[in-house]
């Protein structure tokens, strides 16, 4: 990428390919940089600045993120996936579910085509508003896609059924939990049997075993996706792999090693946010230990 930015300094796919390869190893700034470079360049293309604005938001730098993608809305106003990554960083930064919620109504009384399209921002509004008919409609909405629970996907795939038993959770139908956390289960050991070292895979598997119970083995796959996907060789996926586990280890009863992981992804950049730690029931299990409650402070809205 560097001898094509040399022989092509014009041309901005260059410097937004040589971006995403710098995320990856951890690079953050260079990263910033050649993604601005990029943006000058083609100053209206939406996916390269969408892509700069959640760097930002994995350095945690909401006011940056919210401008950045201020800069699409300018010039697409309409963007239905923009509007509600743009409402999603008041979700983040300030625990505040209204902005998002609002984007979502708007969008489904005027362009309900377009449902699909913010349906895995959709079903985490719901999951942070603890409402299981939101989460099941957006679950309809996203058909027959797959969605990840961060907004940067960094290779986890999470099916339909385990979308499903989550929503069971949170609507405490423990007899539906179970029966589509086993549906899940059978499907994300085929995965397994075709990709036995790839860390996302096991990570999944790990959150699916914590769910029902089994908590050796969900400990022993999180901890195994881990050591697959190092920070130091992936900084995206590779912190992405420590939350999980950190989820993982609060699923099965382990507090202690869930504010540890917790503690190291805080203190890299990643997806984790006040916002989610403090609304998503995925960290419940948590709520009230003093450690865990210590790192969301951490990430609280500074006052001004």
């Amino acid at each position: 990428m560097e001898i094509a930015r040399q022989s092509l300094p014009g041309e901005d796919w260059v410097f937004s390919l040589k971006g995403y390869i710098e995320r990856r190893r951890g690079r953050w700034e260079e990263c910033i940089r050649d993604l601005e470079r990029a943006t000058e360049l083609d100053p209206r293309n939406v996916l390269t600045l969408q892509q700069l604005a959640l760097t930002y938001e994995q350095l945690r730098r909401y006011a940056e993120e919210k401008s950045t993608y201020q800069r699409i809305l300018a010039f697409e106003p309409n963007d239905p996936v923009t509007k509600s990554l743009h409402a999603f960083v008041e979700l983040d930064s300030k625990a505040d579910t209204r902005p998002l919620h609002e984007v979502i109504d708007s969008i489904r009384d005027k362009n309900p085509a377009a449902l699909s399209s913010i349906a895995d921002n959709s079903l985490l509004c719901a999951f942070a508003e603890r409402d299981p008919a939101a989460a099941r409609n957006a679950l309809i909405a996203l058909g027959e896609n797959q969605g990840s629970l961060g907004p940067i996907t960094s290779g986890e795939v999470l099916s339909r059924s385990f979308m499903e038993g989550v929503i069971a959770r949170v609507a405490k139908d423990d007899a539906k939990a179970q029966a589509a956390f086993n549906a899940a289960r059978a499907d994300q050991e085929k995965i397994i049997q075709t990709q036995p070292n790839y860390g996302p895979a096991l990570c999944v598997l790990g959150l699916i075993d914590a769910a029902l119970g089994r908590k050796e083995e969900a400990l022993l796959e999180g901890r195994r996706a881990v050591e697959l996907s190092p920070i130091e060789k992936d900084a995206t996926r590779g912190i992405a792999m420590v939350k999980y586990l950190a989820m993982i280890a609060a699923w099965v009863g382990d507090k202690d090693l869930a504010c540890e992981q917790l503690a190291i992804a805080v203190r890299n950049p990643s997806d984790l946010s006040y916002g989610q730690l403090k609304l998503m029931p995925f960290w419940d299990p948590l709520c009230g230990d003093q450690r865990f409650e210590k790192i969301v402070a951490s990430l609280a809205p500074k006052e001004k």
